[in-house]
């Protein structure tokens, strides 16, 4: 049995339209109270569950005096997470599918987080329009707070199009940026992404004492930040997914078995979620139709090896189950005709990438199972109650 889809009543696609609903007193799906500022903090990677298991580390988010909620968030990996944050849509119809998905047109797998080129137009690549334009149609000032490398990547112009962009290279750095935004604007929306914790989780694993670490850190930026405040400013903190630690020993090499890869011509995704493209190129598109006998016997030969750690599903069966929510048509080719979505702590990988640097990495995500798809919703300040 495949798993279901994002509840569209306990989506990530809510926060940032609540939001802005919110500035402009409007009623909203997530029940926020009227404000004059709204400021949402993504710190990339804290799931529900790694949240839960080192509350003693993370005191002040986990407060009970704070409004706690819990939503999902499929495909569970950034580019798709945050592009549904701030477009208020499923990656049925943003489009950013995955981590890396195929550009049907280009015959090529593309990278949809860092891998921006001439062939992706961050204008049209993601279709939707974002909630900071929304924000601007409105009157309301609108910021991303982040990195400074991060400012006018393809990424960044795909997904946070309409915010003006502030640089500052700490958290603590970030959280002085959003104060200032505060004190500078009659109204405002503000987006503040953390990304260190999910750095951390890549390289070292969610448990251990460096994730463990940046977890205290953000908690104690957080709550200086919240310390202090205007009354009537909400704070909204979340995430783009969890983090599963997957060991060495849970590696699993598909190019050892040919009959894995018999008649596929690009392998994306990431791996904990592999979207497995067939030969046939346009001819095979779509649904259903020329392709849809291979896409069978492919995921039945991916079913008979690997049924009892991943789910196996053809592209149509993933869409039935409202993976990606509603699909639009031009989207459908981004989808693998076959997906892997890896359900133990395993992760796939072809032993002839050139880049084995890859394997390193120890905190992973990008699948269906709770641990990934399920973040906190905080409310604090304003929005505690």
């Amino acid at each position: 049995m495949l798993p279901g889809g994002v509840s569209a009543a306990s989506s990530l696609a809510d926060v940032l339209t609540s939001s802005l609903a919110a500035v402009t007193g409007r009623v909203n799906p997530l029940g926020l109270a009227a404000v004059d500022h709204v400021v949402v903090v993504v710190v990339d990677g804290l799931g529900d569950a790694n949240l839960k298991a080192r509350a003693g580390h993370a005191r002040f988010l986990t407060n009970p005096a704070h409004r706690q909620r819990r939503l999902t968030s499929f495909p569970s990996t950034t580019a798709a997470g945050l592009a549904t944050l701030t477009t208020g849509v499923s990656s049925g119809r943003h489009g950013l599918v995955g981590y890396s998905v195929r550009d049907l047109a280009g015959d090529r797998i593309v990278n949809q987080l860092n891998g921006w080129d001439a062939g992706m137009d961050p204008a049209t690549w993601q279709r939707a329009r974002t909630v900071f334009q929304d924000a601007a149609d409105e009157g309301v000032p609108a910021f991303a707070i982040g990195a400074g490398k991060f400012a006018g990547s393809g990424f960044s112009r795909a997904v946070l199009r309409g915010a003006g962009y502030l640089p500052a290279d700490t958290a603590e750095s970030r959280f002085e940026a959003a104060r200032t935004v505060v004190a500078s604007n009659r109204r405002s929306l503000s987006y503040l992404y953390l990304p260190e914790l999910d750095m951390a989780a890549h390289a070292h694993g969610w448990e251990s004492d460096r994730w463990l670490t940046e977890l205290e850190r953000v908690d104690s930026a957080l709550a200086a930040f919240v310390t202090g405040l205007p009354r009537r400013v909400g704070v909204l903190t979340t995430a783009d997914h969890g983090i599963v630690d997957v060991p060495h020993s849970g590696h699993v090499l598909y190019d050892g078995d040919p009959a894995l890869l018999e008649g596929v011509r690009h392998v994306g995704g990431e791996p904990r979620l592999l979207h497995l493209y067939l030969n046939g190129g346009a001819e095979s598109s779509g649904i259903d139709g020329a392709g849809d006998d291979a896409r069978t016997e492919l995921a039945a030969r991916w079913s008979d090896s690997e049924s009892e750690r991943s789910w196996v599903a053809t592209r149509a069966e993933a869409i039935d189950a409202g993976w990606f929510g509603e699909v639009d048509g031009e989207v459908v080719d981004r989808i693998g005709d076959v997906l892997v979505a890896a359900r133990k702590r395993v992760a796939y990988y072809d032993s002839r990438s050139p880049k084995p640097s890859a394997r390193a990495m120890i905190g992973q995500h990008g699948s269906l199972t709770p641990e990934e798809t399920r973040v906190p919703l905080v409310g604090m300040s304003a929005f505690a109650s």
